[in-house]
């Protein structure tokens, strides 16, 4: 019971680090299309990753030291920064042909991916109502995307191979929160992240002229780097199911950064598709919650 206590006490500090985190990588997105137009994407990717390992390094090292490397589980922290990268890689690329509120949309899909993995992989049997959450949730993403409309091009399927990376990461960051320590997980992402895409950096470093491309790096390195951390922190206090309602603030956050910086607004299709995948995730992660209290409460009792 004091146990379960301590736990809830943590969920309001968990669900304002979660909505925090979003808003981090809705001013990530915005920045990164930003740039997308005048500096090298696979240059700004490892810039994004080179921030958040020294940023990391500066600030852990001379309190932690070397300890901060000491992992249970080494080969899920690569394999955790290799999905990042992939997502984040997929994200860049998406995020030079479609409006950030748009992909961010269709990225949404994921905590439904995420509750057909966890449950596969879990051997969890999928209700016929979350079935029908998942397709509807599919249903909104081909609104958005309208593969037969005159908008239609094929980048515009990058974003659904982000899902499946992203899925995976969220999935591997949720098991490690609970034994790993916040800080070695950043570590690992960060540097993991930068000496993978160091191979390509030589074939596409460019020097670039404007202080404003510099400033939006930095920014971009920040908000990735603040954002991935108090996700962390949001999952090492509070479960996956209470958290995922609020994922979908970010896409509020990127409509807004769509209309400040590039003037975009969607359109009555697009809204309509991203109303249905906020919906049908928003009600599978009340499903998920629902059922957890089903669990807990007799063993609370």
């Amino acid at each position: 019971m004091a146990g379960s206590a301590s736990n809830t006490s943590h969920v309001p500090t968990g669900i304002a680090l979660l909505v925090a985190a979003v808003a981090c990588f809705a001013v990530l997105d915005t920045t990164t299309k930003f740039i997308s137009a005048s500096v090298p994407l696979l240059m700004a990717l490892w810039f994004r990753y080179a921030f958040q390992a020294v940023a990391t390094t500066v600030a852990v090292l001379p309190s932690r030291g070397w300890s901060v490397l000491r992992t249970a589980h080494p080969k899920f922290q690569c394999l955790r920064g290799v999905l990042l990268l992939c997502s984040s890689m997929l994200a860049f690329f998406s995020l030079r042909y479609m409006p950030v509120g748009e992909f961010t949309a269709i990225v949404m899909i994921t905590p439904l991916v995420i509750t057909l993995l966890a449950s596969l992989t879990l051997g969890e049997r999928v209700s016929w109502l979350r079935w029908a959450l998942v397709i509807g949730g599919f249903a909104g993403t081909l609104i958005i995307i309208r593969p037969d409309g005159d908008d239609f091009n094929w980048p515009m399927l990058l974003p659904l191979g982000l899902v499946i990376t992203n899925a995976w990461f969220q999935i591997l960051t949720s098991r490690l929160a609970r034994t790993e320590d916040p800080f070695t997980m950043h570590f690992y992402t960060g540097w993991i992240g930068t000496l993978v895409a160091s191979l390509a950096l030589p074939f596409v470093w460019t020097w670039l002229g404007a202080w404003t491309l510099w400033a939006a790096l930095c920014l971009m390195g920040l908000m990735g780097t603040v954002g991935h951390f108090m996700m962390i922190l949001a999952y090492g206090r509070a479960p996956v199911s209470t958290l995922t309602p609020f994922l979908y603030a970010q896409i509020g956050f990127a409509m807004l950064g769509g209309w400040l910086a590039f003037s975009h607004v969607p359109d009555r299709w697009s809204v309509l598709g991203m109303a249905m995948i906020a919906v049908c995730g928003a009600t599978g992660a009340w499903l998920a919650v629902r059922d957890s209290r089903v669990v807990i409460e007799p063993v609370e009792s």
